[in-house]
């Protein structure tokens, strides 16, 4: 299997015409307790330790225009809503690649398919780096940025992949790690930025500092990463995740947690410059403290599901978002910016720890849903992994969404009345309705109702997602 020498077992049969090579895993079965412990932990942690390398470069990238904006003083010609604009417009591509990236794993392999969409960082960051300058159309910026969320692809497929690597009753603490290994790109990327801006550099020192790491992260994963000849795609399971109602419920809540994250991501620098006055520096000196301590938190968020349920984490999770925005609207309408910048990083924490929530319901909800319709054993167990993992990828997308939902919002409160309250206001309303929704379809428990907390105490060790 690998270069190191280590084979999983039993010994794999001759590889098939398709999946030629020493990186390709012809068998895996993680569900499978002696082989985990012999042998299959250990290739699965480290395919997890390089695909949240490459998943963090991708963040990086996908959120660098938060950054970069805060560089364009007014000899670019730039008003606030443009700047919105072009992160919003990031945002956008960054979501709908996660479909096809999520595909892209079981049609190429994940350790083909890191090295693909590693290498293509390089184009968003060599095109902003050749352009980035005054006098540049705005179209030109509009195009650069856009070119860069190809990095918000980069957790799908990551995602996906790592989702086959791992038993079921480790998928929420390595999911977790993973996804929040990747958001952590968010706030190195903010640091460096605030590195640069510090020392009197331009926005091609930032830019020029993470070419040579995007080809890091794409050779190490050609080096030490596999392939899993078991991941097939499954085009009937992606219709039937569209057709099913808790594929869409779960990206609507998606959004509240994600969605939140991704957007207060790119627009926190820029509420502090445009409604306190803050300066690049002055602004970049707290932004990255967000998403910094959100990404860290993911993986606890993960870890709670798996100890409590889900659900129930992210209903109450949700009444602390509320509370925090409802905070972050008093000190904005009483321009506090001590309280503003406490309450909004204490947000950013919340985002975090609905993230890693929120992914692990996926899987208890469709094992539940197997049971209600009477399948037992294998049969409950390969339902649930078609349609969570089919869906993994599609609530992914629409969650991301929610960040271009933020940043459009901003952008026309800025236009309207000048400040961000507006936008807040609307927030703190969408987070109310969450709430309500987490608990009447999955809480709530009248006759037949699958609930989430009945799918976590009914979860077999054995099972696991759907290897798509």
């Amino acid at each position: 299997m690998t270069a190191a020498g280590t084979a999983p077992a039993p010994p794999s049969p001759p590889s098939s015409p398709t999946k030629k090579g020493s990186r390709w895993i012809e068998e895996w079965d993680p569900e499978n307790e002696t082989f985990w412990n012999e042998k299959g932990e250990k290739i699965a942690r480290r395919n997890l330790l390089f695909s949240v390398l490459s998943e963090h470069i991708g963040f990086s990238i996908w959120t660098m225009w938060s950054v970069l904006v805060l560089f364009m003083g007014p000899e670019y010609g730039l008003t606030p809503a443009d700047k919105f604009f072009l992160v919003s417009m990031a945002t956008l591509v960054g979501s709908v690649v996660r479909v096809p990236y999520t595909f892209a794993v079981a049609l190429f392999g994940g350790r083909n398919w890191t090295i693909v969409s590693a290498s293509l960082l390089l184009v968003p960051t060599v095109a902003a780096f050749l352009v980035m300058e005054p006098g540049t159309s705005y179209t030109t910026f509009l195009v650069c940025a856009m070119l860069a969320g190809v990095g918000g692809g980069n957790f799908a497929s990551s995602m996906t992949n790592i989702n086959a690597f791992f038993p079921l009753r480790k998928k929420g603490w390595a999911l977790g790690l993973n996804a929040g290994g990747g958001n952590i790109g968010v706030p190195v990327a903010q640091l460096v930025g605030l590195a640069v801006i510090g020392a009197s550099g331009g926005p091609r020192v930032l830019l020029g500092i993470y070419i040579p790491f995007i080809v890091v992260a794409a050779v190490l994963g050609a080096l030490y990463m596999d392939n899993l000849a078991t991941m097939k795609n499954d085009t009937g399971a992606a219709k039937d995740a569209v057709r099913e109602g808790h594929t869409w419920i779960m990206s609507f809540l998606y959004i509240g947690t994600f969605g939140s994250f991704i957007g207060y991501s790119f627009a926190f620098g820029l509420v502090l410059q445009t409604q306190f006055g803050r300066t690049p520096l002055q602004a970049a000196y707290v932004t990255f403290i967000g998403p910094l301590l959100g990404s860290l938190i993911r993986p606890v968020g993960g870890w709670l599901a798996d100890r409590y349920g889900g659900a129930k984490i992210t209903l109450w999770n949700y009444v602390a978002m509320s509370a925090a925005t409802a905070v972050i609207i008093a000190a904005s309408m009483n321009e506090s910016l001590p309280l503003f910048t406490v309450a909004f990083i204490a947000l950013f924490v919340l985002t975090g720890l609905g993230n890693g929530s929120t992914y692990k319901m996926i899987p208890g909800i469709f094992q539940a849903k197997a049971l209600a319709k009477g399948l037992t054993g294998e049969e409950a167990a390969a339902y649930g992994r078609r349609l969570s993992g089919a869906s993994m990828g599609l609530i992914g997308a629409v969650g991301a969404l929610g960040g271009l939902g933020i940043n459009l919002a901003f952008r026309q409160s800025f236009l309207t009345a000048g400040s961000g309250t507006g936008a807040f206001v609307a927030f703190l309303a969408f987070y109310a309705v969450c709430f309500v929704v987490t608990w009447a379809v999955y809480l709530r428990r009248p006759a037949g109702r699958i609930t989430a907390a009945s799918s976590a105490s009914e979860a077999k060790p054995q099972l696991s997602y759907a290897e798509v």
